[in-house]
C-alpha cells in the first residue's frame, strides 16, 4: 500500500460531466477566448516591435489552456455510450478544426510571427523550436501563397479534409457489422468466445452472431478449423465499413491538390520534410531496402505453412480441399497451428497465467522499478475526496474505468506526475483498437506553476465472467504493455509548452519508445513477474477451474508460469517474422504510393481499392480471393485503416523505421540488464521527458551517446 504522502494530489482530475449541449457551448467559448487573444495581438503589436514574447508567447499560453478542455471533449467521440454525446463531441471537433484552419491561416499574425522570427532574439531552446515550428506551421498553412483564389481553395480543401477524417473515424467506431454462424461452423474457436456472443432468434435461432470487434475477430481467424467461414470473416471485415471508400478517395485527391498548391510535387513531400526522414527518397529506400531483404524469408515461410495446412487437410480428410494455395484466411490459422504444434506454443495455457488485472499490475510495477514511479489506484471515497464536484463518478466517464494517482517514489523525490485511466473492454460506440489518448497535457503555466498531465489507455479485451478473470494472449500482453508505454511517455514528460508534451513528436519517432519497452514482454524474467494463474486468484476461481478439468488433470496449476512455458514463447518471438513485416510493409508501401503521385492526374485516375490488394498479393505474397478470379476489387481494406485518415498519412513507415531506434536503445543500453534502474531513469529522464520540445535525432544521440544504426534492427530480424 502506498504511503499517505501519495493521497493527496495536488490537482484535481478532469471532470467528465459533459451534456451534448455544454460540449458545444465549451467548444465556442474556448473558441472565442482564443479568438479575442489573436485580435489583441493584431491590434496592439506593430510589425516593427514583434517579439516572440508579444507574438507567440501569448498564443503558445493559449494553447494551453485550451489544451484542458479541447482534448476532452474531443474523446467523448472514442468512449461514450451516449450517441447524442458521440454525436456532439464529433461536432464540437468539427467546429475546434474550422477555427484551427481559420486561426493557422490569419494574414495579420503571420506578418507579426514572421517579423518576430526574423529579429534573431535569443531565446532558450523550448521557445525557439515553438518560434521556428510556428512560423513554418503558417507557411505549410498556405500563407507562403499569394493572397487569392489559390489560397481560398487550400483553405476550403483543409476544411474538407478535416470533415473527411472526422465522418471516417465515426464511421469506424460506430461500425456494427457481423455474420451469423452455426456453433458447428465456428468448431476450433474457444467456448469462452462462442458462449459470450449474441444468440440468434427467429430466422437466426440456434445460431451466435460474430461482430467484427477484435474479441470476436482475431479468435476466429485463428482458430476455426472451416477455411469457408475464416474466407467469409475476412472478407466481411475487409468490407465492412465501405462508406469509407469514397471518403478515402476523395482525401488523398485532395491532399495532393493541396500539396500542389503549396508548391510541392506531392502530398508525401511535403509531410515528410519536417519528420527524422526528411524525404520520400529516404522513405522509400529504406522500405525497398527492407522488403528486398524479407522476402526470400516470407517465401520460406510459406512454403512451410502450405506444408502444414496439407498435412492438417490430410489429416481431417478433407485433402480435395487443398488447391496448392495459401491464403489470407489461411494465415493467422496455420500461424497458430504451427506455434502449436512445433513450438508447443498453447495460447489458452498461457491466457490462463495473464489475468488482465493482475498483470497490469506487473506492468506498473516494472515502470516504478524502472522509471522510479508510484501508482495508487484511486477507488471508493478516495474519488469523491479528489473531485472537484465531490463525487466521485464525475472523474470517469464509464464505470468499468480504473483511474490512478501517478508519483515519483522517493529517490526522485516524491512529487506528484500525474493521472492514468484504464478503460479496458469492448461497448457499442467505443474505438475499436487499444490506444492511448492524452486528455490533458503537462505545462508550465504563466506563473512558472506546474500543470500535470492526464493520460487515457483504451483497449478493447475480453471482459470478466464469473467462472474466468479477463484473460490476455501473450500478442495481446505485448500489445498492452506497448500502449501504456505511450501513456508513461505522457505521464513523465515535462516541457514548457502544452505543444510538445509527451507524444507529441513527429511520427517516424513516436512509436520508438513504446517498441522499445515491448521488449519486456520478451525477456524470461519479466514474463515470469508478470504471470499469475487465474486459478490463484480466488477460490471461486480455482473452483471454476477444477470443474472445468478433466479427472486425470486436476491438479491445480504453479502460480506463476512455469519456465518450460516461458521458453516456448521467447523461442516463438520471430516464427514467421518475415511475413508479419511483408502485411506491415504492404501497409507502408500503399501509404506511400497513394500520396506520391507523378501528377495530380495519376492520383485522381487510382484505382485505390485495387492498388491495396495487389500491392498486398506482391509484397506479402499471400493468395487472395483475386486468385479465385475475383479481381482485385474485392475488398475496401483502405476503408477500414484509420491510421491513413487520422495523422499518419504518408507516415506509416513509422512504424517500422521508428523499431531501428527501438532496437538500437535496447541492445545498446537494456539487453544485459532490463530491469537496470539508473539506466530507466536516464531513459525516462533523457528520452521520455523531453517530448517533443527538441529535435528527436538529438534525443536519441543524447540517449545513445552516438548517431542512431540499423545494425540491431536487422540483427533482430535475423537480416545481417
Amino acid at each position: 500500500m502506498a504511503s499517505a504522502k501519495y493521497s493527496k494530489p495536488p490537482q484535481s482530475p478532469p471532470l467528465f460531466t459533459a451534456t451534448p449541449e455544454s460540449l458545444i457551448t465549451d467548444t465556442k467559448r474556448l473558441i472565442e477566448q482564443s479568438r479575442a487573444v489573436q485580435d489583441g495581438i493584431a491590434k496592439n503589436v506593430k510589425k516593427e516591435s514583434a517579439s516572440f514574447e508579444k507574438v507567440l508567447l501569448p498564443m503558445a499560453r493559449d494553447d494551453n489552456k485550451m489544451s484542458l478542455e479541447s482534448h476532452i471533449i474531443g474523446f467523448y467521440q472514442a468512449v461514450s455510450t451516449s450517441s447524442a454525446l458521440r454525436d456532439a463531441s464529433t461536432e464540437a471537433e468539427k467546429i475546434m478544426d474550422d477555427f484551427s484552419i481559420e486561426a493557422s491561416m490569419r494574414e495579420d499574425i503571420f506578418q507579426l510571427v514572421d517579423a518576430a522570427f526574423n529579429k534573431g532574439e535569443k531565446l532558450d531552446p523550448e521557445s525557439q523550436r515553438l518560434l521556428e515550428k510556428d512560423h513554418k506551421g503558417y507557411i505549410r498553412m498556405g500563407l507562403g501563397v499569394p493572397a487569392g483564389p489559390k489560397r481560398d481553395r487550400f483553405k476550403e480543401i483543409k476544411k474538407r479534409l478535416s470533415e473527411l477524417s472526422i465522418t471516417f473515424q465515426k464511421n469506424l467506431n460506430e461500425e456494427q457489422g457481423g455474420l451469423w454462424f452455426t456453433p458447428e461452423e465456428l468448431d476450433g474457436v474457444p467456448k469462452d468466445v462462442i458462449s459470450g456472443l449474441k444468440k440468434g432468434d427467429g430466422e437466426n435461432a440456434g445460431k451466435v452472431r460474430l461482430s467484427f470487434k477484435y474479441p470476436d475477430l482475431f479468435p476466429t481467424l485463428k482458430y476455426a478449423k472451416n477455411a469457408e467461414v475464416r474466407k467469409k470473416v475476412m472478407i466481411e471485415n475487409e468490407n465492412k465499413c465501405n462508406q469509407n471508400a469514397p471518403l478515402f478517395k476523395e482525401a488523398i485527391v485532395l491532399r495532393d491538390e493541396a500539396a500542389r498548391i503549396l508548391g510541392y510535387p506531392n502530398h508525401a513531400t511535403f509531410r515528410i520534410e519536417d519528420k527524422m526522414a526528411k524525404t520520400p527518397k529516404t522513405v522509400d529506400d529504406f522500405l525497398g531496402d527492407l522488403r528486398q531483404r524479407l522476402a526470400p524469408g516470407g517465401v520460406d515461410e510459406i512454403a512451410k505453412l502450405k506444408e502444414l495446412k496439407a498435412k492438417d487437410l490430410k489429416t481431417r480428410g478433407l485433402e480435395n480441399q487443398n488447391d496448392g494455395r495459401y491464403y489470407l484466411w489461411d494465415n493467422r490459422f496455420y500461424d497458430t497451428l504451427m506455434l502449436e504444434q512445433e513450438f508447443s506454443l498453447d495460447q489458452e495455457a498461457i491466457a490462463e497465467y495473464f489475468p488482465l488485472e493482475t498483470t497490469i499490475r506487473g506492468m506498473l510495477q516494472i515502470f516504478e522499478e524502472l522509471f522510479g514511479l508510484v501508482f495508487v489506484q484511486i477507488t471508493g471515497k478516495d474519488r469523491d475526496a479528489i473531485s472537484e464536484t465531490g463525487k466521485g463518478d464525475d472523474i470517469v466517464w464509464h464505470e468499468d474505468v480504473q483511474v490512478f494517482s501517478v508519483w515519483d517514489d522517493e529517490g526522485e523525490g516524491s512529487g506528484f506526475v500525474g493521472y492514468l485511466y484504464l478503460d479496458l473492454h469492448p461497448r457499442d460506440g467505443k474505438y475499436g483498437h487499444a490506444a492511448n489518448f492524452n486528455l490533458q497535457p503537462g505545462f508550465i503555466d504563466e506563473n512558472g506553476k506546474r500543470r500535470y498531465p492526464a493520460t487515457a489507455l483504451v483497449c478493447n479485451f475480453s471482459k470478466p465472467t464469473p467462472k474466468k478473470p479477463s484473460l490476455l494472449k501473450h500478442d495481446e500482453v505485448v500489445t498492452l504493455f506497448h500502449e501504456l508505454g505511450h501513456g508513461i511517455h505522457d505521464l513523465v514528460s515535462k516541457t514548457t509548452y502544452s505543444r510538445f508534451h509527451g507524444t507529441s513528436t513527429v511520427r517516424d519517432f513516436v512509436e520508438a519508445p513504446s517498441q522499445m519497452l515491448e521488449n519486456w514482454c520478451w525477456t524470461p524474467s519479466q514474463i515470469k513477474s508478470l504471470s499469475k494463474h487465474y486459478s490463484h486468484l480466488s477460490s471461486s476461481y480455482k473452483e471454476a477451474w477444477t470443474e472445468s478439468q478433466s479427472e486425470s488433470s486436476k491438479s491445480q496449476p504453479p502460480e506463476q508460469m512455469p519456465d518450460s512455458l516461458i521458453d516456448n514463447i521467447v523461442k516463438t518471438r520471430h516464427v514467421n517474422d518475415a511475413l508479419f513485416n511483408l502485411r506491415q510493409l504492404h501497409f507502408g508501401i500503399f501509404d506511400m504510393t497513394v500520396h506520391e503521385g507523378e501528377s495530380h492526374e495519376a492520383i485522381k485516375n487510382l484505382n485505390v481499392p485495387e492498388l491495396y490488394n495487389r500491392l498486398r498479393k506482391e509484397i506479402s505474397k499471400l493468395d487472395g480471393p483475386e486468385d479465385l478470379g475475383e479481381g482485385y476489387e474485392w475488398g475496401n481494406g483502405q476503408a477500414t485503416f484509420g491510421h491513413l485518415i487520422g495523422g499518419y498519412d504518408a507516415g506509416y513507415y513509422g512504424y517500422l523505421s521508428s523499431q531501428v531506434y527501438s532496437a538500437d536503445m535496447f541492445y545498446t543500453v537494456f539487453k544485459k540488464d532490463p530491469m537496470n534502474g539508473k539506466e530507466g531513469r536516464r531513459y525516462r529522464h533523457t528520452v521520455l521527458e523531453r517530448g517533443g520540445s527538441q529535435d528527436e535525432m538529438q534525443t536519441l544521440e543524447d540517449f545513445l551517446g552516438r548517431k542512431p544504426s540499423t545494425e540491431a534492427f536487422y540483427q533482430e530480424l535475423g537480416l545481417n
